[in-house]
C-alpha cells in the first residue's frame, strides 16, 4: 500500500509542477514600440513575476503564465492587443483576489480598494472589513459575477483577479468591454514563502509607491533571516483538513507552508525528496493518510478551509482513526486561525510561530492555537 501510496503522489506532484511552471519567458523584457530598453527590478525569491521600468516613468510587469501588463496613463501607437494597460496609481480597483488585501493594506493604500469581491464579515484583514463598515469599500459582487453596473457608473479602473478568474473567462472579457483592466494575481503559484511576500513589490509598481513595497519585502526578508540558522528540531508534521466527505487533505512537497515548516524546524512527512516543485495540495483516502501521517510529531490542522477546532475531541471525532496518531497522544496538535490565508504580509510572523510550535518555546503565538486536550 505505501508503495501505491508514494506513487500516486510521485504522479500527482510531477504532473502539477509541470503545471506550474508557467509559459513565460520574464528574462526578456517587454517589446514596448517606442520605448527603448526597459531596465529589470532586482528580485530576491519571486520567481513568477517580473517588474521592468523605463526612463519615462512608464514600467511593466510581467508574469510566468505570459501575460505582460504596462502601466501608463497613454497608450502608445502600435502597442501589441495581448498587453494589458493599467493606469498610473488607479485609485478605484476592484479586488478579487482576497489573499492581496493585506498588500494593500500594509502598504497604507487601502483607500485606492473601492470594491470588494467580499462583503465585510468574509475579512480577517481588519482594515478592509472596517472600510467596508464605514461604506469607504463597496461590496461589487463575487468574482464569478460582478456588480458590472456599480463597476462601471463608480468608474472602476482596475480589476485584480485571482487565477480562479481563468474558470469564467466571460467575466474578464465583459471587464473589457466596459474598458476595465484586468490584472491576474499569481502569487500562489510561489512555492517559496518569502517569494509570496515579494509580490508586495507587484502592488506598490501599480499604486505608485515602489519605495514601501521594497521596505516592506525586506522587513519580512530580516525576518526569515532570522530562522535561516535554526536548527532542525527532528520533529515531522502533518499539515491537513477533513472534507465533508471524510477525505484528507493534505499539502504537497514543494507547497509554501512544507516550506515554512522546514525552515522552522520542523519535517513534512509527505514532503518527498526530489519533488520540491510542486504547489498546493492532494487529497487522500483516509487508509492512505493514516498509513503515512500515524506518527507525526505535530499535527497541524487547516481550519481556515474547513473550519476552527479548539478541541482533540472535536479532531477525532472527524474520524476515529485520528485518535491512534502519536501526536493525538502527545496532545502535540494545533489549528490555523481564520486569518492565515489573508495575512501574506504576515508570512515572516507566520514562521515564527511554527518554530515556536517545533522548538516548543513556550511563546504566544497569533496564526496557530494548541487543540485543548
Amino acid at each position: 500500500m505505501r508503495r501505491v501510496l508514494l506513487l500516486i503522489l510521485a504522479v500527482l506532484l510531477l504532473l502539477t509542477g509541470c503545471a506550474a511552471a508557467g509559459k513565460g519567458d520574464m528574462d526578456r523584457p517587454p517589446e514596448i514600440p517606442g520605448y527603448g530598453e526597459p531596465s529589470p527590478v532586482p528580485l530576491s525569491a519571486a520567481r513568477c513575476f517580473a517588474i521592468w521600468r523605463w526612463d519615462n516613468g512608464d514600467s511593466a510587469i510581467t508574469t510566468n503564465d505570459g501575460k505582460t501588463y504596462l502601466i501608463t496613463d497613454d497608450v502608445p501607437a502600435g502597442l501589441d492587443g495581448e498587453i494589458t494597460v493599467i493606469p498610473h496609481s488607479p485609485e478605484r480597483v476592484y479586488l478579487a483576489a482576497s489573499a492581496v488585501m493585506c498588500f494593500w493594506e500594509a502598504m497604507d493604500r487601502l483607500g485606492d480598494i473601492r470594491f470588494s469581491a467580499l462583503e465585510a464579515e468574509d475579512w480577517t484583514v481588519d482594515g478592509a472589513r472596517e472600510a467596508m463598515e464605514r461604506g469607504e469599500m463597496l461590496y461589487a459582487g463575487r468574482y464569478r459575477e460582478p456588480d458590472y453596473e456599480l463597476l462601471l457608473s463608480a468608474g472602476c479602473d482596475l480589476s485584480v483577479q485571482s487565477t480562479m478568474s481563468e474558470h469564467v473567462p466571460k467575466v474578464k472579457e465583459k471587464l473589457g468591454e466596459l474598458g476595465i483592466p484586468v490584472f491576474v494575481d499569481r502569487s500562489s503559484y510561489e512555492s517559496d514563502p518569502l517569494a509570496r511576500c515579494e509580490w508586495v513589490k507587484v502592488y506598490a509598481e501599480i499604486a505608485g509607491c515602489p519605495e514601501t513595497g521594497e521596505a516592506l519585502f525586506d522587513g519580512q526578508a530580516a525576518v526569515f533571516d532570522a530562522f535561516a540558522a535554526a536548527e532542525p528540531t527532528g520533529k515531522t508534521a502533518v499539515f491537513f483538513y477533513v472534507t465533508a466527505s471524510g477525505s484528507f487533505v493534505t499539502r504537497k512537497s514543494g507547497d509554501y507552508i512544507s516550506k515554512m515548516i522546514e525552515l522552522a524546524g520542523g519535517e513534512n512527512v509527505f514532503a518527498f525528496e526530489g519533488e520540491d516543485n510542486a504547489l498546493s495540495s492532494v487529497t487522500l483516502s483516509p487508509e492512505e493518510f493514516v498509513l503515512a501521517a500515524k506518527d507525526a510529531d505535530v499535527i497541524l490542522y487547516n481550519g481556515t478551509i474547513s473550519g476552527t477546532l479548539y478541541t482533540i475531541d472535536e479532531l477525532v471525532a472527524l474520524n476515529p482513526l485520528l485518535s491512534d496518531f502519536r501526536a493525538v497522544k502527545s496532545g502535540d496538535v494545533w489549528c490555523t486561525e481564520q486569518n492565515l490565508y489573508q495575512s501574506i504580509m504576515k508570512t515572516g510572523e507566520i514562521l515564527r510561530d511554527f518554530h515556536t510550535i517545533f522548538a516548543d518555546t513556550g511563546e504566544p503565538t497569533t496564526y496557530l492555537h494548541r487543540l485543548d486536550g
